[in-house]
């Protein structure tokens, strides 16, 4: 369908608005689509329809399995095609509710047979770090999109800043340069859009709108096996420490140095190995204080030569940058970014939670009988 769509998102309300707002006055004719989701307790979700005038029209779509984000699901793609139908719209802007993250979103609107030309985040950088640093359950501050939601509002935050290529970023007097240097280091290849500007069809915001999006290639850059990780940085009072190992760790060690390994650095993410358990790779995935562990599968180098055809070429390709002559692509690749992090005594505790040289001397079948304590974090 020729309808271009563009998903905006985040958990900043004021500053999505904004960035709505600013892409329906740019951008003549075109119309925001936006499921309340708050109305849910109730059994239904509300959904309007506006463009820069004001409000079209509004209607409720019931819930589905008690989900709401199911029943987004099930009435956007039917409301798109009422629109493209009609013919008379440039662009859709897809406004998510609060805590809907755009990745889920973006693959709903594609298999509906739209084309999915941008997926922004807005941010106002002032409030970065109290959402990044916040550990609390979406479902404390009202922002459960089902029952069984147990998403944090850190972690919720750090997946809709890290899936999106573009970021609509507020003007906001409160921000200052660790904010702004802490947003670039979390998310260096994103192109920052300002909300604010000369107004215009050829805003720069407009024009990312439309740019183009990859979805295969942007849920390629979120999996942990081929992750388009940040680089090591440090300005502005902010760091990011990119630490890269070949060793398996410990995982008596490891799991001992959870809590102060995740409370560290505001955002910490990458893939790991252990010694118990050599053939899969583990998600590290740590913000505002809580951590998530879990598999992601095998390693390419514990499979058989025939099943690397059914690999995608991404994934192959970012084994063959961190292949080792012994261990295959298997490897410790975490970083780390935060204010003020101590990237000397983090490098010592990460090195000090690997196999020593006696350990690592004793070889495998020795390894697999060490304990298996992360067997009751990932619940096997």
């Amino acid at each position: 369908m020729t309808l271009p769509v563009v998903i905006v998102g985040g958990l900043h309300a004021d500053a999505r608005g904004a960035a709505v707002a600013r892409l329906l006055g740019d951008v003549p004719g075109s119309v925001a689509l936006h499921h309340d989701l708050e109305t849910a307790v109730t059994g239904t979700v509300v959904r309007t329809v506006r463009d820069a005038t004001g409000v079209l029209s509004a209607g409720e779509a019931p819930l589905v399995n008690d989900c709401a984000c199911c029943a987004l699901r099930e009435d956007l793609v039917p409301e798109l095609e009422r629109l493209a139908d009609a013919g008379n719209t440039p662009l859709a802007i897809v406004e998510l509710w609060d805590s809907v993250e755009p990745k889920a979103m973006a693959e709903v609107i594609t298999a509906g047979g739209f084309t999915v030309t941008g997926v922004i985040t807005a941010v106002d950088p002032a409030l970065l770090l109290p959402y990044l640093g916040n550990g609390d359950d979406l479902a404390e501050r009202g922002l459960a999109a089902a029952p069984t939601d147990r998403r944090t509002v850190a972690d919720t935050f750090a997946r809709q800043l890290e899936y999106a290529p573009v970021l609509a970023v507020t003007d906001s007097p409160e921000a200052d340069e660790e904010d702004r240097e802490m947003l670039a280091q979390l998310h260096p290849t994103a192109r920052q859009v300002p909300v604010d500007g000369p107004a215009g069809r050829s805003s720069l915001l407009a024009d990312a709108a439309l740019a183009g999006f990859d979805v295969e290639a942007a849920a390629a850059a979120q999996h942990p096996a081929c992750a388009l990780l940040p680089a090591e940085a440090d300005a502005h009072g902010v760091s990011t420490l990119v630490w890269r190992r070949h060793r398996p760790f410990h995982p008596e060690r490891l799991y001992a140095a959870l809590e102060d390994l995740t409370c560290a650095a505001a955002r910490s993410r990458g893939r790991f190995w252990l010694a118990d358990k050599p053939d899969t790779l583990f998600h590290w995935d740590a913000a505002g204080g809580a951590l998530c562990v879990e598999s992601a599968g095998p390693w390419l180098g514990s499979l058989p030569d025939a099943a690397w055809e059914m690999v995608p070429p991404v994934r192959r390709a970012a084994a063959a940058l961190d292949w080792h002559p012994e261990h295959g692509d298997r490897c410790q690749h975490l970083v780390f970014t935060s204010p003020g992090l101590d990237c000397e005594g983090l490098r010592q505790l990460l090195e000090s939670c690997l196999l020593t040289d006696a350990e690592y001397a004793a070889g495998r079948d020795a390894w697999q009988r060490l304990p298996h304590p992360f067997d009751a974090l990932l619940e096997v």
